[in-house]
Formats: structure tokens, C-alpha cells, sequence
């Protein structure tokens, strides 16, 4: 069996288990965020800063981690300064900032009504894809805050530990579903190859979604239902962001396949017996 949807982000990403680490006591180096200054309105937007444009709309600072733009230390910069410091086209930036506001106000067609086979590629191509690029961002986000904060605040401690185990279930869960499962419910539902049992699977991947389901709760929790506390800087408020993102799209993710597409797939397999 061919596994068709596996991508190349389940070929390079890492497992990491190693979810300890070591906090120290805030020092006023390591704890020196400003707070933002908005600009007036109208102004344009390469003239406003990046710290203030993040923390008006923390998904934004997706669009800076992937041309390395400091907005967190370095948010007083306007998005021109920055731009020019990393040597970058002002318009490339603005373009893909410009596409993030698109991107969430655009309404997507509902994926349920699709056969099982274009549902199974859908889920791979909106929500595993999503959780390979976001997993390392979000860990490497979670580590700095646990670092500087977890000092002065034990629970950014206890959540990175706990995204760390997230991280590692969802890692392996994924790679089943994409060289195992997903090709047998897709060649299934396409008449191809002979019937596969898919309900031993299917129970498995039902109570891994149920334990991330937990550990999104605790996640919550810990992020006081991931609303940063005022005097946090950027990197804290855009962890806390992704997180909630990692929330609303898992649980669409596994609505998805606990509700539509694994049904379909027990009818298939019943069917072929």
C-alpha cells in the first residue's frame, strides 16, 4: 500500500520528548518589553511598528517568524525599519501581511459533503499541514516564555511540558494516518485494492483524539483560557494566540474525522466484507 498523503514534513520533523528545562529568576535584561505604543490612525503601515502590529493581530507574527523579524525585543522597530534591517523587499512582507487578513475572513466551503477520499486529502492538505508548520513554532515559542516567565509564573512551565507531550502523540498520530489509514480509506473509497480492516485503526486514532482533546483542556487552563496578562510581551501574547489557533483548528480537525470521516470509512469496510 502506497501511503499518498504522507508530506515532507512528516519526512524531516523531529520527535522530541525532551520537555525539561531549566527557568531562572527574571533579571531586568532578559525582562525588558516595553509596553506597545499604537500609532495614530491612518498611519501607514509600514510606518507602524511590528511589535504594535502583533499585538493587534498575533497571527501576523507568523508572517514575521518566517522572514526572522525580531517583533518581540526588537517590536519598537517600525515594519520599514525592520524590513531594511533583515534586508528584505517592503513589499514581500506587506503582501503576506495583507494575505494573513484575507486568509481569515475568506469562508471555506463545509469539507463534510466530500467522499471519503477528497475528505481524507482535505484534512491532510488544511489540517495536518497546519500542525506541521505551527508544532515547531509553537514549541519553540513555549520554551523562550517558559524560560524568561516560567521564573516568576511555574505555569508556563507546566505548559510547555505539556505541549511538549501534545507535540510528541500528535507527531506519531499523524504519520499513522497519513502511511497507514488515510491510504487505506482512500483506495477503499475509490474501488481500489482489496478491503482493508480499518476499525482496530480507527479505535486507536478515537483514543489518541480524545487524549489531545485533554491536553488542550489543560493547555486552557494554564493559559487562563490563553488570555496573556497584560505586561506580556509579544512572543507571550502570539504563544498564547497559536495555542488558541492549535485549539480551534484541532478540534475541527477531529470533528472532522470522529464525526464524518470514519464513519464513512467502517460503512466502506463493512460494505466490501
Amino acid at each position: 500500500m502506497q501511503a499518498r498523503f504522507r508530506g515532507s514534513g512528516a519526512n524531516s520533523f523531529v520527535i522530541s520528548n525532551q520537555a525539561t528545562i531549566h527557568t531562572r529568576a527574571p533579571t531586568p535584561e532578559n525582562m525588558s518589553h516595553k509596553p506597545n505604543i499604537f500609532s495614530p490612525p491612518g498611519t501607514p503601515l509600514l510606518d507602524r511598528t511590528v511589535g504594535e502590529l502583533v499585538a493587534e493581530r498575533p497571527g501576523r507574527s507568523r508572517v514575521f517568524q518566517a522572514f526572522q523579524i525580531d517583533f518581540c525585543c526588537q517590536g519598537g522597530r517600525t515594519l520599514r525599519e525592520a524590513c531594511d534591517h533583515k534586508a528584505v523587499a517592503h513589499e514581500s512582507v506587506v503582501e503576506q501581511l495583507e494575505a494573513e487578513l484575507v486568509a481569515k475572513s475568506t469562508p471555506a466551503p463545509n469539507p463534510a459533503e466530500l467522499p471519503p477520499h477528497e475528505l481524507a486529502a482535505y484534512i491532510f492538505q488544511t489540517h495536518h499541514q497546519f500542525l506541521w508548520r505551527e508544532l515547531p513554532r509553537l514549541h519553540a515559542m513555549s520554551e523562550r516564555v517558559a524560560k524568561v516567565h516560567g521564573g516568576h509564573t511555574p505555569s508556563l512551565v507546566e505548559l510547555f511540558d505539556v505541549f511538549c507531550r501534545l507535540e510528541e502523540e500528535l507527531t506519531t498520530h499523524l504519520m499513522k494516518e497519513e502511511m497507514i489509514l488515510f491510504p487505506a480509506i482512500a483506495e477503499m473509497s475509490e474501488g481500489r485494492g482489496e478491503p482493508v480492516a480499518v476499525g482496530g485503526p480507527i479505535d486507536c486514532m478515537l483514543q489518541e483524539h480524545s487524549e489531545a482533546g485533554e491536553a488542550l483542556a489543560r493547555l486552557r487552563e494554564l493559559s487562563h483560557g490563553f488570555q496573556p496578562p497584560p505586561e506580556a510581551c509579544n512572543t507571550y501574547r502570539a504563544l498564547f494566540a497559536g495555542l488558541h489557533d492549535l485549539e480551534q483548528d484541532l478540534h475541527r480537525h477531529i470533528h472532522l474525522e470522529n464525526a464524518v470521516l470514519f464513519p464513512l470509512a467502517r460503512a466502506l469496510a463493512e460494505r466490501e466484507t
